[in-house]
Parts: C-alpha cells; structure tokens; sequence
C-alpha cells in the first residue's frame, strides 16, 4: 500500500472506495442474515403454535405437532442441495450474483407463506403446498449462509476474517429479535384473531427486509477474493463439488460434527424452548419477550466470541463454547422449569450468547479458512449445510421425541445435548487452526 502521506488523489479516492464497499458487503450480509432468520424463526415458532391445527387438522394434537415439524426438517432436508447449487455457481460465477437471487427466493417464499390458505379451505393441498415452499426456502437458504459469510469474510483484513465473517453471522439473532418482537405484538390478539389472521401478517411484513436487503446486494461489488482468483485463473476447471470432496473430505467431515452442538442448539431455542416454556406454565408472550432479550445478547456475543478466536483461535474459543455447553445445559432447563420469568430469561441467555455463541461466532471462518477461494463457497456451503440438517434441522423432533419417552422431563435431552458438545469438541481439536488459507 503507499504511505498514506504520498498517496495521490486517486489512490486515495480508490482506498475510500475500498472501504466503502467494504462496509455495505458486510451490512448486506448482515440483513440477508437477518432475513434468513426471521423468516426461519417465524416457520419454526408457526410449526409449533399454529401450523398444527391449521394445516393437520382433524388427527391427535401430538402427531399434528409431529407432522409440523416434519414440514420444519423438510426444508433442513434441502439445505445441502441448495448449498451443492449455489456453491458450484458462487465459485464459478461470483458470490454476488448468487446472494441476489437467494434471498429474492427467501423473500417469496415467507410473503407465500403468509398467503396460503389453510386445509380448512383447501383440503390436503394447503400441507403440501406448504412443504413445497418450506423446501424451496431450504434449498435458497442452503445458498445463502456460505455467500454471506464470505462475502463479509473476504471484504475483511486477514487478521480480522473472524470478526468479518461474524458480522453475517450476527444477523441471525437480529432476525429473531426482529421476528420475535412482531409475533409477540401479534400474540397479544385474542385467539381467535391470531389464528385467523394474526399469524400471517408478519409473513408478509418481511417484504420489508427484502426489499431493503435487494437494494443493498444489487449495488454491493463483488469478492476482492473471487475477483484476485478469477483474474488469475479465468477459466475454472473442473467441477468445484468434486474438487471439494476430493481434496477436502476431512476437512468437510470435521466441519460437519464441528456444527452439529451449536446448531442444535441454536434450532432448540428457536422452536422447542418456546412452545415447552408455554407448556410448563409461562404466558406465551413471557416466553416470546424473554426469548427476544437474550436473542438481543446474541447480537454482541457472536461478534465478541469470533474477536476472541481472531486472537486466541478458533479452536481454543469454540472448545471452551462445548465445555460450557456441557455443564450449562442442565441449569438452563432447570431455570426453564422454574417458574419464575426472569430464570427462564437466564436459561435462555446461558443457551444462545453464552454456549452457542462460542461455538457458533468463529464457525464462519473456522469453516471458509479450511478452503481455497476458488473452491470455498462450496466447501462452506456443503459443510454447513450438512451440519445444519443434521444438528439442526431435526432438532424439534429428537428434543419432542426425547421429552415424550422421559415422561415430560427434559434430563435425556439435556444428556443427548451434553453428548453433542463432546463430538463437535472433537472436531474443533482435531481440525488445523488457520488464520489463513493459501490458494
């Protein structure tokens, strides 16, 4: 770089430029984040609240439940094969391109959402009209993730990539403040306006974040990273999957049981925590509003846990998120259970900005740093993908199941979630720690 006191004005109007652009790949980053969350957090909270009675009716309320969150994992299920598609395509084409086109799908599918009649009106058409949507939202969502990550993670310094790739990360909990704050004002409505009308409002209101977000992403520049390979290798050879698992299967591997504790995680608190928190006798608008202030935590501890491992490590950071995992697990269903609203608020926070953040906040980079640029949106996407149906995408389901065979006590949960945190330990200390990954 010149020195800045030689710098001409051109250099100077370019640096700026730099930086400019910079700033608005992380804040697009961030709200399509942002966006992938609150639509996430809003299926996963109707799934549990609403979907069952509207789109199962007519069988026992727990299989209704069930077949709810089938719909949930359905969209999991899709995940890696929008990852294996936008991956190819982000490392072919540029990350930019792809970003566009995947949150245009997200946006349509939660505005469908929230359109869709109900079995009520339409018969078996409205549940499979509804897994229709909720597995093209998946395979978007697949896509989405990894080009976030990595646009705000190559826009970012080296020495920085951790903090730069949280910033996307950190939109997620933004998304469910956001998502939160909207259902726990539509809640308030008596029921039968909520079930009628109330539930759909915020589907729609998330044109908003989409047309926000659009904006931002169609003017951001692409990947200085994708832009330096491209330049140096114009015409890509081979097929970026195949080059992938040929040269990177461990690395896909310990990536995938590297997520699977946080994601579980994080797909717990978003879905199950809540609708258990009502059924062991918190108002659902208690539990929506204690949800939201922990999720608001999360904000800052994403990023803070990702600075952390830019000086410490990813390993040592994400390690010491397990072993906390580990041993808080079981004070936060303790704290769920107790009654009192501001020891659930506790339980909720020691769950997401304590343990899942310190696993989850340097996960971005600790994934995109295992592969080269010309074959890293695809690795980042397949890995966390992968990681995602697997850790979270049946979450609901193994933590109902679990719940239901141990009579309503939460102790085989919490033992299965202890034994999660272990696994993805593994991963974390076997993985090589870079800060950096050469071409």
């Amino acid at each position: 770089m010149i020195p800045s006191a030689v710098q001409t004005p051109a250099s100077r109007s370019a640096e700026a430029a730099h930086r400019r652009n910079g700033r608005l790949a992380l804040v697009s980053s961030y709200i399509g984040s942002s966006l992938e969350m609150y639509d996430f957090l809003l299926y996963g909270t109707a799934a549990s609240l609403v979907f069952p009675s509207l789109f199962f009716a007519g069988v026992d309320p727990a299989v209704a439940v069930a077949l709810s969150f089938v719909t949930l994992a359905a969209g999991y299920v899709a995940r890696p094969v929008g990852g294996i598609v936008f991956g190819h395509f982000g490392d072919r084409l540029g990350r930019k391109k792809m970003l566009v086109v995947t949150m245009g799908m997200m946006g349509a599918v939660s505005i469908l959402v929230g359109l869709l009649p109900t079995a009520a009106q339409i018969g078996i058409a409205a549940p499979i009209a509804l897994v229709t949507l909720r597995i093209v939202q998946g395979i978007a969502m697949g896509g989405e993730w990894a080009g976030a990550t990595l646009m705000s993670m190559e826009h970012s310094k080296p020495e920085r990539r951790g903090l730069g790739a949280s910033i996307a990360v950190s939109g997620g909990p933004s998304g469910a403040v956001l998502a939160t704050l909207v259902l726990g004002a539509f809640a308030l409505l008596p029921e039968e306006d909520f079930m009628a009308w109330g539930w759909r409002v915020p589907f729609l209101l998330s044109l908003v974040l989409l047309a926000v977000g659009l904006f931002l992403r169609i003017r951001v520049k692409e990947s200085p990273d994708f832009e330096k390979a491209r330049s140096s290798e114009p015409e890509h050879r081979g097929i970026p999957l195949v080059q992938v698992l040929r040269r990177y299967p461990t690395e896909v591997a310990l990536s995938v049981v590297g997520g699977l504790a946080p994601l579980f995680m994080q797909s717990l608190l978003a879905t199950f925590a809540l609708g258990y928190a009502v059924q062991v006798g918190h108002g659902r608008s208690d539990a929506l509003l204690m949800l939201t202030i922990a999720n608001a935590v999360h904000i800052f501890t994403i990023p803070a846990a990702a600075m952390l491992s830019d000086k410490l490590g990813r390993r040592n950071v994400m390690v010491a998120g397990a072993v906390l995992g580990v041993a808080g697990i079981w004070p936060m269903f303790a704290l769920i259970d107790s009654g009192s609203t501001w020891l659930m608020l506790l339980g909720f926070i020691i769950g997401n900005p304590l343990v899942q953040a310190l696993m989850y906040g340097p996960m971005g980079a600790w994934i995109g740093e295992m592969f080269s640029t010309k074959t890293r949106y695809t690795g980042l996407s397949l890995s966390y993908q992968l990681a995602t149906t697997l850790g979270a995408g049946f979450a609901p389901l193994i933590a109902n199941a679990l719940v239901q065979a141990d009579g309503g006590s939460t102790t085989l949960l919490a033992a299965f979630f202890g034994l999660l945190c272990v696994i993805s330990a593994l991963a974390f200390f076997l993985a090589k720690d870079r800060k950096a990954t050469e071409d």
